[in-house]
C-alpha cells in the first residue's frame, strides 16, 4: 500500500473526523484539521484551524493556511457534518440552510482550495455523504437535500478530474458517535448497538486514500450488518 502523506480533515475534532485522524497518525501520516472545535489536544497546533464551514471564504482561506504550512497535500477527507432533523414547516430557515452550507456548500469550498495541491501531488479526495444520500427520511429534508447533493457533487468532480485526483464517495450508514446527542428522543436511534464504530468506517477511509495510483474506489457503502437505513 501507498505511503498515507498529508491528509487535510473536515470535522477531525470528533466522531468520524477524529476516527480519521487517529487511523492517518497510525499509519505513519500527518493528519491536518479542520473545525469549529479545537481538537484534541495531541494535535500540534500547526496543524489545526477552527473555522466555520458556513463561511465559504473562510474555509478556503483556511485550507490554503494549511496546505503551504505543510508543504501540499496528498489527500482530503470532508467528514464534517451536521443536521436539523424536524418537518420542513418546523425547522428554521436558518437552522435548514446552515445544514446544506455545512454538508454540501463547506464541502465544495475544502475541495476546491485544496484542488491545487492535489493535482500536484496526484492525491485523493474521499467525500462523506449517508446513506440518506441515496435514499430518503421523513423529517430530513435538509439533511437529504445535502447528502444527495454531495453524491452529485462526488460524481461529477470524479469525472472532472479523471487522471488528475483520486475521488471516492464514502456513503457510511449510522455511527456510534455524538451526532445523535443533540436530537430529541424521536430521532435517536433506537438501538445504538447497530450503528458502527466510527473507528471502522475510518479503517475503510485509510483503505481509499492508500490505493495505488492508477486504481480508484469510487464508491464505498460502509454500514453496521443491520443498517436500518440500507438498502
Amino acid at each position: 500500500m501507498n505511503e498515507v502523506g498529508v491528509i487535510l480533515v473536515t470535522g477531525g475534532a470528533s466522531g468520524l473526523g477524529a476516527a480519521v485522524v487517529r487511523a492517518v497518525h497510525e499509519a505513519g501520516g500527518t493528519a491536518l484539521v479542520l473545525d469549529k472545535d479545537t481538537p484534541a489536544a495531541d494535535i500540534p497546533a500547526k496543524d489545526a484551524l477552527t473555522v466555520d464551514l458556513t463561511d465559504t471564504a473562510a474555509a478556503e482561506h483556511a485550507v490554503t493556511q494549511l496546505a503551504e504550512r505543510a508543504g501540499g497535500l496528498d489527500g482530503v477527507v470532508t467528514a464534517a457534518g451536521i443536521d436539523s432533523c424536524g418537518p420542513l414547516d418546523e425547522v428554521s430557515t436558518m437552522d435548514w440552510e446552515r445544514v446544506v452550507r455545512v454538508n454540501l456548500f463547506g464541502t465544495a469550498a475544502v475541495v476546491r482550495a485544496a484542488l491545487p495541491y492535489l493535482k500536484v501531488s496526484r492525491g485523493r479526495v474521499v467525500t462523506v455523504a449517508s446513506t440518506l444520500g441515496l435514499r430518503v427520511a421523513g423529517d430530513a429534508t435538509a439533511y437529504c437535500a445535502s447528502k444527495f447533493g454531495v453524491v452529485g457533487f462526488t460524481r461529477a468532480l470524479a469525472m472532472e478530474t479523471a487522471g488528475q485526483v483520486g475521488v471516492t464517495l464514502l456513503v457510511p450508514g449510522g455511527m456510534r458517535t455524538r451526532f445523535f446527542d443533540s436530537r430529541t428522543e424521536q430521532y435517536r436511534p433506537a438501538d445504538d448497538s447497530k450503528l458502527n464504530p466510527p473507528e471502522r468506517v475510518a479503517d475503510t477511509v485509510l483503505f481509499a486514500l492508500r490505493q495505488p495510483a492508477g486504481c480508484q474506489l469510487r464508491e464505498l457503502v460502509v454500514c453496521h450488518e443491520e443498517e436500518p437505513s440500507w438498502p
